[in-house]
């Protein structure tokens, strides 16, 4: 049985939740484990954060470092957006998530040049503001829905 605020939610938003708490963790995951490697591969202890020696490290811990840092960013406007856009911000969601990757694997080869190759994610987060604007819009009877 839903409690009463999940059976309020829109239509289609597990999606955003599959995306957001699900496929995000994978991501993040997936990078953590990366840069757990590459600390035994290039020899970089905790608690350093970068290394001195190896531009190679450096790049696959700042792939993930530069994806924590927007974390909160994405999150926010995947789960606002997606209270009036579900499948539309669902759907952004994934192809943010798909760039991240991308440009955590062109960062990868350690020239941070090609990081470049996944910059489409930032089309999705800014399509997921215009989501969480029009919400905001719509909740401050700005420009009321039509029904």
């Amino acid at each position: 049985m839903f409690s009463k605020f999940a059976s309020e939610l829109p239509q289609g938003y597990g999606y955003v939740v599959l995306v957001g708490a699900v496929g995000n963790t994978f991501v993040n995951m997936w990078m953590a484990i990366n840069v757990s490697k590459a600390r035994k591969q290039y020899k970089v202890e905790y608690p350093d954060m970068y290394s001195t020696t190896s531009k190679e490290f450096n790049c696959i811990q700042r792939a993930h470092q530069n994806t924590m840092e927007g974390e909160g960013r994405f999150l926010t406007l995947l789960f606002l957006g997606g209270l009036q856009y579900p499948k539309i911000s669902a759907g952004l969601g994934l192809v943010y998530l798909i760039g991240r990757i991308v440009y955590a694997k062109g960062y990868y080869t350690g020239e941070p040049d090609k990081r470049a190759r996944g910059a489409f994610f930032h089309l999705a987060e800014l399509l997921l503001l215009g989501n969480a604007i029009s919400f905001a819009a719509h909740q401050l009877e700005w420009c009321p829905l039509r029904r």
